[in-house]
C-alpha cells in the first residue's frame, strides 16, 4: 500500500501585499502566513529582485506593513538596497 502524502499547507497573502514607490525607488511588499500558522511574514522585494526577510513572524498582517512602514521612516528606502561586498 502507498504513503498518503499530506497536502502542502495553503500560503494565504495579506490585503497589505502590494507595489510600494518611494525617493523614485519600487519594493514588492509581501506579507502572508501559511494556513496552518496564525502568525504572519514579512519579506520586501527591491527592484534587482533581493529579498529581505524578518526573521521573526508578526500577530497580524497590520502589525508587519506597521514595522515595513517603520522601517521606510527610520531607514528609508536604503533598507532595501543591494550592498556590494568591498574587500580592501
Amino acid at each position: 500500500m502507498g504513503q498518503l502524502l499530506e497536502d502542502d499547507p495553503e500560503i494565504i497573502y495579506s490585503p497589505f501585499c502590494a507595489k510600494f514607490s518611494k525617493d523614485d525607488r519600487v519594493v514588492e511588499v509581501n506579507i502572508f502566513r501559511v494556513s496552518t500558522e496564525s502568525t504572519w511574514h514579512l519579506e520586501v522585494i527591491n527592484e534587482m529582485n533581493t529579498s529581505t526577510v524578518w526573521d521573526d513572524p508578526f500577530d497580524s498582517d497590520a502589525a508587519a506593513y506597521a514595522e515595513f512602514m517603520a522601517t521606510v521612516e527610520e531607514e528609508g528606502m536604503a533598507a532595501f538596497e543591494d550592498v556590494p561586498v568591498v574587500v580592501h
